[in-house]
């Protein structure tokens, strides 16, 4: 089994994290984290220092675990759909934020996106409330 965690690092992609972590311990499946690219003014150096972060803490999580980031050129839908039809996934765990409505017009929706498109099904969770850990 293989559970697709979309993921960077902000409230919600820790609580996909959390939860698709959660969900491989449940099912005893392997988690392909896919950490897709920001805007350009990411740095190099901060990048590695936060997949050596994550990877540190599935080492710690115990689980089977592959990180992904896919290159530049395809939007996060498009990463996460395309990693789950490689991988044959079982499940995408993806984290929700509150958009407003001019803003869903503006940008889209990338979680719609996930949901409609995914050959399977969608977990989509939301972060904590503030102070709350969301610990694997």
């Amino acid at each position: 089994m293989t559970i697709v965690v979309g993921y960077l690092a902000t409230p919600e992609g820790e609580a996909a994290l959390a939860a698709g972590v959660a969900e491989a311990r449940l099912r005893d499946a392997r988690v392909v984290v896919v950490r897709s690219r920001r805007a350009r003014q990411e740095e190099h150096a901060d990048i590695d220092v936060e997949l050596d972060g994550l990877r540190d803490r599935l080492d710690e999580a115990d689980v089977a675990y592959e990180v992904r980031q896919p290159g530049r050129g395809k939007d996060v839908a498009a990463d996460l759909v395309d990693t789950a039809v490689e991988t044959v996934a079982d499940l995408i765990v993806i984290g929700l934020r509150r958009r407003s409505p001019v803003g869903k017009l503006i940008l889209g929706s990338n979680a719609q996106r996930i949901l409609l498109d995914a050959p399977c099904p969608v977990l989509a969770v939301k972060s904590p409330a503030a102070g709350d850990d969301a610990p694997f």
